[in-house]
């Protein structure tokens, strides 16, 4: 058992900087020295307990590290692997065989209890379990994963590996959204409301399959700007214009997708009320138990319109990270446009600026 720094939740809405214990790996595990975090919205969720997590937790999703030491079995990973973090998965159900662990059937469990696979915690304190956020709690010095979690990726600088983070959760969550369940066809219009680090690799890949028209909705100034840089060709500000008008003005009747990303549930109506007929929409944003009325006829099924629920946007991370890489590496998924480096003592102020705009995609850096 090792001592480690993490950034611990004891109760509603507070997050501490201390000392917790970490064991050793277990079979299928690895121990990773964490680099780097993303912050993400789900993360707040949870502190918050918009999504009821078992406290004490440590929080963290979008970790990336280098591998430090395996567990018995691992033979995809080895000591000194740079590795980007990802969700966890049973690897035995019936979605995870057939290669779609986004489905896990026990996805919640692994996401939201805390637990690993065996139903043990691998973060302790003073004796007490410590709950793990998505099978990693990376808001820590150092995490145990399975191996399932952790994506070997061929990055020549720990800098570089860094800008990545965001890889393991929000832009594997946009962009899978695009390449991976929509599957635009090339010349058609997409939507994407809520340019936060989700919705923003969604437009990078609507861009990279040839939507002509891509259209970003926020209410923030500096995003819509953003969005502009990296892939959108038009943006709404929704706090000064009807959104669904402009965007049926922009396509001549309405977009062919939309995605739903700001984690507003009544922005679903939104984003289908500005489709066109055999239009498509996704919704991938935490929005906790909150119920949206949805109109059958208008709104469904006369216009013959299909909503779709989707987790991690669909992917394998094994196998769709590695294409991620290849995306950044050739400039057509330019993610560091979207984040800002901070310290881990400055935690709290990196959660901040997420939920309030100023900075799209946190990076907390640990050395």
């Amino acid at each position: 058992m090792m001592q480690v720094t993490a950034a611990i939740t004891h109760s509603k809405g507070e997050i501490s900087i201390e000392t917790v214990e970490l064991v050793a790996p277990k079979t299928s595990e690895v121990l990773v020295r964490v680099l780097a975090s993303g912050v993400c919205h789900t993360d707040s969720a949870g502190i918050n307990q918009i999504i009821p997590v078992t406290l004490p937790a440590v929080f963290g999703h979008e970790g990336v590290g280098v591998v430090e030491e395996v567990g018995a079995g691992v033979e995809s990973l080895k000591h000194g692997d740079r590795v980007i973090m990802s969700y966890p998965s049973c690897g035995v159900c019936e979605y995870c065989i057939e290669g779609h662990p986004y489905a896990c059937n026990h996805l919640n469990k692994l996401f939201f209890g805390g637990s690993f696979k065996d139903g043990t915690k691998r973060f302790s304190q003073n004796g007490i379990p410590v709950s793990s956020f998505f099978g990693q709690g990376s808001f820590a010095t150092h995490v145990v994963v399975d191996s399932r979690n952790a994506v070997k990726v061929d990055i020549n600088s720990d800098e570089d590996l860094m800008k990545l983070c965001s890889f393991g959760c929000g832009v594997q969550t946009g962009a899978g959204t695009v390449l991976n369940r929509i599957h635009p066809k090339p010349y058609s219009s997409l939507v994407v409301f809520g340019c936060g680090g989700v919705g923003m690799a969604a437009i990078m890949a609507a861009k990279i399959v040839g939507c002509t028209k891509i259209i970003g909705v926020d209410i923030v100034s500096r995003r819509l700007e953003i969005a502009m840089e990296v892939g959108a060709t038009h943006t709404v500000n929704s706090k000064k214009v009807d959104a669904v008008e402009e965007i049926k003005r922009i396509t001549n009747g309405g977009a062919n997708y939309s995605i739903e990303s700001s984690g507003s549930p009544m922005v679903t109506i939104q984003a289908l009320k500005c489709l066109k007929r055999e239009g498509h929409c996704v919704i991938n944003s935490v929005t906790g138990n909150a119920e949206i009325p949805i109109a059958l006829e208008p709104l469904l099924m006369n216009p013959s319109v299909t909503l779709t629920g989707l987790t991690e946007g669909a992917s394998n991370p094994q196998t769709f990270i590695p294409k991620l890489v290849q995306y950044f590496n050739e400039g057509r998924l330019p993610v560091d446009k979207l984040i800002k480096i901070y310290d881990f003592k400055d935690i709290k102020q990196a959660i901040e600026d997420s939920l309030t705009g100023i900075t799209i995609k946190p990076i907390l850096k640990f050395r």
